[in-house]
């Protein structure tokens, strides 16, 4: 059959649409990009916020219209709406066919057969690393248990990104408590995978061409600490950079209480490791910190950005902070902003605070207008916006290294690209003119000497 899949969310979930499709694929199904030509339609969704909800919602509701005017004949939902709301959706939309939350990866291939869905307390499909897959099946776990799956090296898996970066799941769930966030209830407990089996991968995707690597888990820097393996993320980083035909080892989602000094030495000393760090802080004043059960405080975060900065020389640091978390004063958003200015991050995401049922938080009140979050949010990216158009401006003369990911979409005469210090979808982006298109490829690492600043992005022509 053809199978269609659309993937909403992080990329911790495109890693699992990545996975269902090479399963499908492995399954002898076709896979196609259009819609209206498939047989069976996936929609892997995500539940984290009140808007990433409706989008899933909207794009379930876009997708059963196939199964009444075009040629779908079975509609499956999976990822962390369907783990959260699984009964609901069924009883809500019913052209759903099959739900399967985020530990029942592997039984898509019975789904997309049609087999009758059971209950069982070990979802299939769930193991450790290195053990043998199970035959596909479509038993859900028992109400209540939570999900365990994590894939491994060897599990089939077709990238849905551009052939030069890819994805690698090193982790899998979350153990902390924050008070917003109902992410270890989607997920589970935090599970690593060996190293063994990253390095594997990792080795796989560099010879199938991939340059760019993007390590990511709920907590990377988390990664080996429930194996009991101190140290094991700057281990892994040092193995990693010694695969051939890798460029950049990218880390997203670190936790500001488990960097280790492990983990910066391999920063600054490996060169294929990029000088990034993706460090979601939440906030920084004291008394919401502690609200939101988060583990620092603004102390420890200057400190902490002060030893990345010395450790990391030239590091670029990116971070996301929400605003209008219950019991927010405008003495609280004055003293996040005062922080944000203080230490000048490179790349700024700000979130208005979503009450989400089955967080600690839902048990307060939802205290603060939407219009206070959305006016605290433009405030804030304001300030980021005119910190960074000064900095990017005294950029212009710098030679950099880049990479292309391909042509502007603004533009037929230019490419687009990134520095080492930007990520791909997130962070802004490099603009090379002054050059004929046809000469670079995507994937292609080039120098180039930045030109114009205009806002986040840079522009710049190859040099050399």
């Amino acid at each position: 059959m053809k199978i269609g899949l659309v993937s909403l969310g992080c990329p911790k979930n495109l890693v699992d649409s990545e996975v269902m499709l090479g399963l499908a694929q492995q399954a002898g199904h076709e896979l196609t990009r259009d819609a209206a030509a498939a047989d069976v339609l996936v929609v892997n969704t995500c539940a984290f916020i009140d808007s990433a909800k409706q989008e899933s919602i909207d794009t379930i509701l876009e997708m059963a219209q196939h199964k009444k005017d075009g040629r779908c004949r079975t509609l499956i939902v999976t990822g962390c709406m369907a783990e959260r709301y699984r009964h609901e959706l069924r009883k809500e939309i019913p052209e759903i066919d099959a739900v399967l939350g985020t530990g029942e990866v592997p039984q898509i291939v019975g789904a997309i057969g049609g087999a009758p869905l059971t209950f069982h307390r070990n979802a299939p499909g769930t193991r450790a690393p290195g053990t043998p897959a199970p035959a596909p099946s479509t038993q859900h776990p028992a109400p209540g248990t939570r999900p365990t799956y994590l894939y491994d090296a060897d599990t089939p898996r077709l990238m849905a990104t551009p052939r030069h970066y890819a994805y690698i799941k090193i982790a899998e769930g979350c153990d902390y408590k924050c008070a917003f966030c109902i992410i270890p209830t989607l997920r589970g407990a935090y599970r690593s995978r060996s190293a063994e089996s990253v390095v594997s991968e990792a080795r796989m995707l560099a010879a199938q061409g991939v340059k760019e690597l993007l390590l990511i888990s709920q907590d990377t820097t988390f990664y080996g600490v429930d194996r009991h393996e101190r140290g094991a993320l700057g281990r892994l980083l040092r193995e990693l950079n010694t695969i051939d035909g890798l460029e950049w080892i990218r880390l997203l989602y670190l936790y500001p209480t488990t960097i280790d000094d492990a983990t910066l030495a391999a920063m600054a000393e490996c060169d294929k490791v990029c000088k990034y760090i993706d460090l979601p802080l939440q906030h920084a004043s004291d008394p919401v910190l502690k609200r939101m059960k988060r583990p620092g405080s603004r102390r420890g975060y200057d400190t902490l950005l002060e030893t990345i900065r010395t450790r990391v020389p030239g590091v670029s640091l990116r971070t996301t902070f929400i605003v209008g978390f219950p019991g927010e004063t405008d003495e609280d958003v004055e003293a996040l902003a005062q922080f944000v200015e203080d230490h000048g991050f490179d790349h700024v995401g700000v979130f208005t605070y979503s009450h989400e049922e089955g967080t600690s938080a839902f048990t307060l009140p939802d205290d603060v207008p939407a219009r206070t979050k959305a006016a605290r949010r433009s405030r804030l990216m304001n300030l980021q916006k005119r910190l960074v158009t000064r900095r990017n401006k005294a950029r212009i003369g710098e030679r950099v290294r880049m990479v292309v990911d391909g042509p502007s979409s603004d533009h037929e005469l230019v490419l687009k690209g990134r520095l080492m210090t930007q990520a791909p979808d997130i962070d802004a982006a490099v603009f090379l003119s002054e050059c004929d298109p046809s000469s670079f490829g995507s994937g292609q690492f080039l120098d180039a000497l930045i030109v114009g600043a205009r806002g986040y992005d840079f522009v710049a022509r190859p040099v050399g």
